[in-house]
């Protein structure tokens, strides 16, 4: 007799709750299979067309070629008309120093350039003499020359006029040299003095001592009263509209990378919802470590290698830094669209 509890087990449809859980499983499993696969592959298609054509880092900074103010006289500083951290535009007065001592080399150029003309104007004035005195005297020895051989003039008398001819010549000769082939304002004495009337000029214009570029200022480090000495740095103007992006890739990473190439760049000053767009604009000579002030000694037992890391100069859009201006040595994250 068959058993009814089965019979009616098998027309209830009931299942095993131990089996019921091993049929879910396995249907779950499947499903995570699945969407493991569709993720992955989703993952491979996403790194080959978009990932793979750009290349990243965070090693970058904001850099800029800073100019630094420099007198060109020494001399006690009067004024100092800027500080730190404030902007300034080109041509902007920054320092003045006393233009006392300047002002007397000045007045003293001036004063031996106009005495040097006048020298000047005498010598063409005594050639005009001493040509006077020459054709007088190549006139009265001629005269006698002609007529010497007859006894109508002693011999005495002939030699004493040939003398003052000769040395009528030699005075015109003499007189010429000094302005041979020159005008009153292109002779070498004039040029000289006019030289010496210039410099005294620019040393009396540093005395004020203006921007170089417009930026901030930075690194101030005189005070009035102080001595300025020439070629010894005051301050420094940071040109902040002109900064760029110092990129230091791995040279693994540079395989594709050369200038022109756009880049998209965010600063942790502003956080990731402002981007800044630039491009490459150049590739550095070589790493960081070639140019250390002690660089790596490599031909060792205990050499381990190591990824180098090469600079990339990035030039960065100017209307973007005038709306979200930017200061040196802040870090940046760089990616750089490597598919063109």
């Amino acid at each position: 007799m068959p058993d009814n509890s089965a019979l009616n087990w098998l027309k209830a449809g009931d299942v095993p709750e131990e089996q019921r859980t091993k049929t879910m499983r396995s249907r779950l499993f499947l499903v995570l299979c699945i969407l493991g696969a569709v993720v992955a592959l989703a993952a491979l298609l996403w790194w080959w067309l978009v990932t793979s054509n750009y290349v990243s880092t965070d090693d970058a900074y904001v850099n800029v070629s800073t100019a630094q103010v420099t007198p060109l006289i020494t001399g006690r500083v009067m004024e100092v008309r800027v500080h730190d951290a404030e902007h300034v535009k080109k041509g902007n007065v920054l320092v003045v120093i006393d233009p006392a001592d300047a002002r007397l080399t000045l007045e003293q150029a001036e004063a031996g350039y106009g005495m040097t003309i006048r020298k000047v104007r005498t010598y063409f004035a005594q050639i005009m003499a001493r040509r006077a005195d020459y054709e007088r005297t190549k006139l009265d020895y001629e005269r006698r020359a002609k007529i010497g051989g007859t006894g109508a003039v002693s011999s005495e008398e002939l030699s004493s006029v040939k003398a003052a001819y000769e040395a009528a010549t030699a005075a015109l000769q003499a007189a010429e040299a000094l302005t041979q082939g020159t005008g009153v304002m292109d002779h070498p004495e004039v040029l000289a003095a006019k030289a010496q009337l210039d410099t005294a000029k620019l040393n009396f214009e540093r005395t004020v001592i203006r921007a170089p570029v417009s930026g901030i200022v930075a690194q101030r480090s005189i005070q009035v009263g102080q001595m300025a000495a020439a070629g010894r740095p005051v301050m420094t103007v940071v040109p902040v509209q002109d900064v760029y992006v110092d990129a230091n890739f791995k040279e693994d990473q540079l395989t594709r990378v050369h200038p022109g190439q756009k880049v998209t760049l965010t600063s942790d000053l502003y956080g990731s919802s402002v981007e800044f767009h630039g491009r490459v604009a150049g590739i550095g000579g070589g790493t960081g470590s070639a140019f250390a002030v002690i660089p790596a000694q490599n031909a060792t037992g205990n050499w381990i290698k190591v990824v180098q890391r090469i600079p990339v100069r990035i030039a960065l859009d100017p209307n973007e830094l005038k709306e979200h201006p930017l200061r040196v040595g802040l870090s940046m994250s760089v990616s750089i669209d490597v598919s063109k």
